[in-house]
């Protein structure tokens, strides 16, 4: 478009104004933050919109040993003492003091940092070829040990729930930052046109304490924040036709708002228009696909029970056994919090039910992959936003938070498996060795899904942001 042309045709000199510049004259900012997003190749795609689709599959920085991710979020913060992490010293010190070497420059969450020291609460023992130390909590994960690596030396920055789990989820305690799931959807988009690329679950006594910044696309289009996925026959609230309207009135309608919003995308190149667009055709979609994915009385009865679901109960057994599911239907991000590790006491009976409830369907999970092709190629992780401490909380049977070490496992995807990664001092205070922070998980997820973590960047308020923020080292002894 000529502006000047422009100028002289439809309004004097003395009225132009920078918005009808921006607005008018083909540069508007809605166009330039589309062309930023679509990359090279934006000015034909910014030319005819209709073609755009957000969530179309994209080619990473290099081959990928991980197409998709099941994340395992144990919300609340497993207490690593006594699920990976066998400490005898510390049950040999079991009730006296911390050495004051061990507590200089300390911030505890909520005790006094020199309560007693509390030994373990559960017997080790080995499993496997690679001899993965394992509670007798974990059972099940016990019989696919050699298919898992073990990262006993994680550490984190918080020491509180909601900072720590938006710290796991988008690297940043801040809110407002996009999403793990997020930034996989937005780099590699979606294998699926009928469900959402990035689906969330969420089972336990409640959901995670960081709420929806968890899966939230912050400054990213927000076609590529998670979807909550509920059990039941409605798996999404407001899925539903309400009663006196068809399928085929529905579709009058999204047609007439599509073309609609098809015209201003046209003109402002916003791409929320696009989102718009794309969310209510997937709704559309999802209305025949959703509920039948969601079934799982068609599942045989030897698979139910190797997860132990139960169609129809809401059930972390039954989320993983979905999980399955979606991936198989291309999927790109299924993540799953269990809200229920939180131990400041109860450690004992909590922790038996905690994993009496997601031990059994976590190594269902890696079977069943494994048996039908799918483990190669996806990412699988667990773990929580940070781990317990040596010392004890409420009289004798709890553990306050502790972001020094904990441990977390990865399997499939490029992961090296059978090995365990890391070390802790005698008291599980502090990581000694390889010790792994969450943005060097970040860039090691990021690296299995062919992505240089460096690169994987987008543009907001004048700076480049990635999900490692300004740290991250890819782990390259986790890499098979």
């Amino acid at each position: 478009m000529n502006c000047q042309h422009e100028l002289h045709r439809h309004c004097e000199p003395q009225s132009l104004a920078r918005r009808w510049f921006l607005q008018q004259c083909g540069v508007g900012l809605g166009a330039v933050a589309l062309r930023s997003l679509l990359g090279p190749g934006a000015e034909s795609a910014v030319a005819a919109p209709a073609a755009v689709n957000p969530l179309a599959p994209k080619q990473p920085h290099f081959q990928p040993k991980a197409k998709r991710v099941i994340f395992l979020f144990m919300a609340g913060a497993p207490s690593h003492l006594e699920l990976f992490d066998n400490k005898p010293e510390l049950s040999k010190f079991d009730g006296t003091l911390p050495p004051p070497e061990l507590l200089q420059g300390y911030r505890a969450a909520f005790i006094n940092p020199k309560s007693k020291l509390l030994g373990p609460k559960f017997k080790f023992a080995r499993h496997g070829q690679s001899g993965a130390e394992l509670s007798e909590l974990l059972p099940h994960l016990a019989t696919v040990a050699d298919d898992i690596a073990i990262v006993k030396s994680m550490v984190t920055d918080a020491f509180n729930h909601a900072p720590g789990q938006i710290l796991m989820s988008t690297g940043a305690q801040q809110f407002g930052r996009p999403s793990m799931g997020s930034w996989v959807t937005y780099g590699l988009g979606s294998q699926t046109e009928d469900l959402p690329g990035f689906i969330v679950f969420s089972s336990g006594k409640k959901g995670p304490s960081g709420g929806s910044s968890n899966w939230g696309s912050g400054f990213l289009p927000t076609v590529h924040q998670g979807v909550p996925f509920r059990g039941g026959a409605e798996p999404v609230l407001f899925l539903s036709n309400p009663r006196g309207v068809d399928r085929a009135t529905q579709r009058d309608s999204l047609d007439a708002l599509r073309d609609l919003n098809q015209l201003r995308l046209e003109e402002v190149g916003d791409p929320e228009i696009a989102t718009r667009i794309n969310s209510f055709e997937m709704a559309f979609r999802m209305q025949q696909s959703a509920p039948d994915l969601m079934d799982l009385s068609n599942e045989p009865k030897h698979v139910l029970e190797m997860y132990g679901a139960e169609p129809g109960k809401a059930s972390f057994a039954n989320n993983c056994l979905l999980a399955r599911r979606l991936v198989e239907k291309g999927v790109r991000f299924v993540e799953l919090f269990h809200e229920s590790w939180d131990q400041h006491g109860n450690l004992v009976g909590d922790l038996k039910k905690n994993c009496a409830d997601t031990d059994q369907a976590c190594a269902a999970l890696l079977k069943d992959l494994k048996q039908r092709g799918l483990l190669a190629d996806t990412l699988v992780v667990w773990g929580g936003e940070f781990g317990r401490t040596p010392m004890v909380q409420g009289g004798s049977d709890g553990r306050d938070h502790h972001p020094n070490a904990f441990s977390m496992w990865l399997a499939g995807g490029g992961v090296k498996p059978g090995i365990t990664l890391g070390e802790s001092d005698p008291f599980g205070f502090n990581a000694t060795a390889d010790r792994v922070h969450v943005h060097d998980l970040h860039a090691t997820m990021l690296h299995l899904l062919g992505f240089d973590h460096l690169r994987l960047t987008y543009r907001f308020q004048g700076r480049d942001f990635r999900l490692t923020d300004v740290h991250g080292e890819v782990v390259q002894k986790l890499l098979a």
